[in-house]
């Protein structure tokens, strides 16, 4: 018997993620954070797709669910929080320099 294809979420996840992307306290973060509103619509439109899919098991929701996850990854990866090095810097392996003032703070 070949397993059943599965959500990558429980529908209930996309509910709760998009009840957390409307509260206030997230809102309020988010907008400090990136100076804008929070988008929160691809997490209620996937949450209708998912019970949808419960239903039918149409593949046109497994498809939009699959892509609407590997969206999500690629933003989420596309985002460095600074830039990755190539190679370590070339002093790497030099003992810190413990009488140097700005070290201390």
């Amino acid at each position: 018997m070949a397993e059943q294809w599965r959500p990558p979420r429980a529908c209930d996840d996309y509910w709760d993620e998009w009840k957390h992307c409307k509260s206030l306290r997230h809102r309020f973060h988010y907008y400090y954070t990136h100076g804008e509103k929070p988008d929160c619509q691809q997490w209620k439109e996937d949450y209708t797709v998912c019970k949808e899919w419960e239903k039918t098991k149409r593949e046109t929701d497994k498809e939009a669910l699959i892509q609407s996850e590997k969206a999500r990854l690629k933003e989420k990866r596309s985002n460095p929080v600074w830039m990755m090095r190539k190679h370590p810097p070339a002093d790497w392996h030099l003992p810190l320099d413990r009488e140097n003032p700005k070290l201390d703070d």
